[in-house]
């Protein structure tokens, strides 16, 4: 069983993508699976819709196991990304434990 790590960040007020701080926090996060070998899926993206309660940015992140995410959260990469975030932004975290995909079971489908 794996654990799926998912992020949202709501930019602070007076921050938004023309900053550079934004663009810098961004390339960082998008660069953690060359760096840090604990991750084994990564998904990340800028919002693209116009409701107040959307926030900023997402991550999606798969790890192997609860070790492999404490490991992950102390690696420098992590640390040095996290430090950029908290600069111009605040967030939200859940991990949370995953089975193996779901194949859609409906007549027709491929599985």
């Amino acid at each position: 069983m794996g654990i799926r790590h998912v992020v949202l960040f709501k930019f602070r007020d007076g921050v938004d993508w023309s900053d550079p701080r934004a663009k810098e926090a961004e390339a960082a996060t998008r660069e953690h699976p060359r760096h840090i070998p604990e991750i084994v899926d990564w998904q990340c993206g800028r919002n693209v819709t116009e409701r107040s309660i959307a926030h900023d940015f997402a991550l999606v992140g798969d790890f192997a196991d609860r070790e492999a995410v404490a490991r992950y959260l102390v690696h420098p990469d992590h640390l040095r990304g996290v430090a950029l975030w908290r600069a111009i932004a605040d967030w939200s975290v859940v991990d949370f434990e995953v089975n193996d995909p779901v194949r859609d079971e409906r007549p027709g489908a491929d599985g």
